[in-house]
């Protein structure tokens, strides 16, 4: 595993994809919850640090031409499931986005900068969509990128590998355990 300074980014774990009641629901969502408690759990412990992203869009938003009206910036829609929710006191960090990536017209790049992160570890929604087009700007931004295959998810599991065959092409690609069982065996990680 390269770098030495993660960071975990959450991807749009939010109630307008998470659950029977999503207007935009990402159908195997719901699984992978448990996997990015652990993750953000194990983050917490070892001090990494941790970026939610957060869908919030205006309510005219052109996205909303080609896809239902989803996770307008104020609704319940936009906001985060409780099971995983941004713990500001832990130093959570929290990035909006009207976009598919999380740099797109926002400051993760500098946030990352700013906390000397060199790789960043994607999980969340929409595998294909959202978590591939952020790990690309990653990418784009000389980041290493890790993708955690188990801690994310599409509306089918077709879609969801063809996002992870996409990210393989410039991401390493881990289940949670082999990510979490690596971890004691880097020099300097998480300081």
């Amino acid at each position: 595993m390269k770098g030495d300074r993660h960071c975990i980014i959450i991807i749009d774990m939010l109630n307008d994809f998470i659950g029977p009641k999503a207007a935009l629901r990402c159908p195997e969502g719901e699984k992978i919850v448990p996997t990015i408690r652990r993750l953000l759990d194990f983050a917490h412990e070892q001090k990494i640090q941790v970026v939610f992203l957060q869908e919030a869009h205006r309510r005219n938003d052109a996205d909303f031409r080609v896809r239902p009206v989803h996770a307008v910036k104020g609704t319940w829609g936009s906001d985060f499931i409780d099971e995983l929710r941004p713990e500001e006191a832990r130093g959570d960090y929290v990035v909006q986005k009207r976009r598919h990536s999380g740099f797109t017209y926002t400051d993760l790049d500098l946030f990352l900068r700013e906390e000397k992160v060199d790789t960043v570890v994607v999980t969340g929604t929409w595998t294909n969509v959202c978590v591939r087009s952020t790990a690309s700007e990653a990418l784009y931004h000389t980041y290493n990128v890790i993708a955690i295959a188990d801690g994310c998810a599409s509306a089918s599991e077709e879609m969801h590998k063809a996002g992870l065959r996409d990210m393989a092409l410039f991401a390493e690609i881990l289940t949670a355990d082999e990510y979490l069982k690596s971890w004691p065996h880097r020099e300097g990680a998480g300081k």
